[in-house]
């Protein structure tokens, strides 16, 4: 099963996709499934799991104090603006997953975790994103990589989208599975592949933050 691990929908400020178009993209790159990991709501997530064809799974991107953090398979939001250590409690609390998106991505700033404090909380974090496709430099994927291996997390891998173009950027390749516990397993077995997406891409969430001052989301 090919799932794309990193997506967001119109639910997400810098995002403008709509559900019909998200799996129309779906359809089109073959894939089996995706996460919605829109940023600091699982609204969208919610809403496209009831119509899509295809599993979604439930995420959120969180933005903490020092970075961001994805929780997968939880059913309810993780506020904004904790510290890492606590949202991590509050995802593992529902059961989910904690997963660190483009933790080592140097030209993100302030939404990149950092080595320090990634490898502070790695004892308590389950995946390690170790391909993003808006990643620019794909030295900080390979870190990323390497960290996983040396600690023996599962690496997801997604496309980050911001544009149905994006989607199927970044997918993992991995069995069937049927809980988050099945899924960690099959994540580490399972296979990712990828190709960056290119400078072009960050269009894609500039011009929804124009278009949200004047028509803010709801």
């Amino acid at each position: 099963m090919k799932f794309d691990l990193h997506m967001h929908t119109f639910r997400s400020p810098d995002c403008l996709s709509t559900y019909e178009a998200i799996i129309r993209a779906v359809q089109r790159r073959g894939l089996d499934g995706i996460a919605i990991t829109d940023h600091n709501t699982i609204r969208g997530a919610l809403e496209l799991r009831e119509r899509a064809p295809f599993p979604v799974i439930v995420g959120e991107e969180v933005a903490t104090a020092e970075g961001d953090v994805i929780g997968y398979f939880i059913e309810e939001e993780i506020p904004r603006g904790l510290s890492v250590e606590e949202t991590i409690a509050r995802i593992h609390a529902q059961g989910g997953l904690v997963a660190i998106p483009h933790p080592l991505d140097t030209l993100r700033g302030s939404s990149s975790i950092g080595r320090a404090a990634l490898l502070r909380v790695i004892e308590q974090v389950d995946i390690i994103e170790g391909f993003n496709a808006r990643c620019l430099r794909q030295h900080d994927n390979e870190e990323a990589q390497a960290i996983a291996r040396q600690y023996g997390k599962p690496v997801s891998a997604g496309s980050d989208a911001h544009h149905p173009s994006e989607i199927g950027n970044g997918y993992v390749a991995l069995a069937p599975f049927n809980s988050p516990q099945t899924f960690l397993e099959a994540l580490r077995h399972g296979r990712w592949y990828g190709r960056p997406a290119g400078w072009h891409v960050k269009w894609y969430s500039t011009w929804p933050k124009m278009v949200r001052k004047i028509r803010p989301l709801r």
